[in-house]
């Protein structure tokens, strides 16, 4: 199954950066960039790197605070802003049914012993909401309008709360001294490859899509 797995994910990965990226129309700085990234990254994984857990500060700080780094940049710097307030909030709600794909990504590597249960939709993880409902909402909000940007910004406040709850899940079942969940079975994934893409480039991407709609629907008020 593991080969399975990891061939969906990349292309959920592929779709992710697709989706994301005829949504805000970057130019060609950002594939370039994304594609460096995505190489460092996968050649990181490869050395095993990220499989040594007891260093302090975590080295998986590494997947998470470069790219935590740009979206802060994205939006305190003038050419930022003017890249999000270009972004086309229809679009990128149909980033958030990458959810969908990953929820099942996950599960598969819970099968093959990689992440505990917790990090699953039968544990602690419901972001396969956030996925689900994504498809009504892009529907209704966007190609056939029912809903107002009140009920937007709710359902882009409640799935990014989603988010940040198995984010957090993931980070306390990492096999470090200060992990939580998943003793038996800790979230050892995130440091090998093509999963460092999950943590560097899919949760990056689906965090900015929430920020930068919320940011539009306020403004909008």
């Amino acid at each position: 199954m593991y080969l399975y797995t990891a061939l969906i994910f990349c292309f959920t990965t592929l779709l992710t950066i697709g989706i994301f990226t005829l949504a805000t129309k970057p130019g060609k700085w950002w594939l370039v960039f994304l594609g460096i990234w995505m190489a460092i990254q996968a050649a990181v994984g490869f050395s095993g790197f990220y499989e040594n857990t007891t260093t302090l500060p975590p080295r998986f700080v590494l997947l998470i605070l470069p790219a935590i780094t740009g979206i802060f940049l994205l939006f305190v710097l003038p050419a930022g802003r003017k890249f999000l307030n270009a972004a086309d909030i229809g679009k990128l709600t149909l980033v958030h049914v990458i959810r969908i794909p990953v929820e099942g990504v996950l599960y598969g590597l819970f099968v093959d012993g990689m992440i505990p249960e917790i990090m699953t939709f039968d544990g602690m993880n419901w972001d396969i909401i956030s996925g689900i409902s994504a498809l009504f909402i892009y529907y209704f909000g966007f190609i056939n309008p029912k809903l107002n940007n009140t009920v937007l910004l709710i359902w882009n406040i409640i799935c990014l709360g989603l988010l940040v709850n198995i984010v957090v899940i993931a980070i306390l079942s990492v096999p470090t001294s200060f992990q939580q969940f998943g003793l038996d079975q800790p979230n050892i994934a995130i440091g090998q490859f093509p999963y460092v893409w999950l943590p560097s480039v899919v949760v990056p991407i689906v965090l900015l899509s929430h920020l930068v709609s919320i940011r539009s629907l306020v403004l909008k008020k």
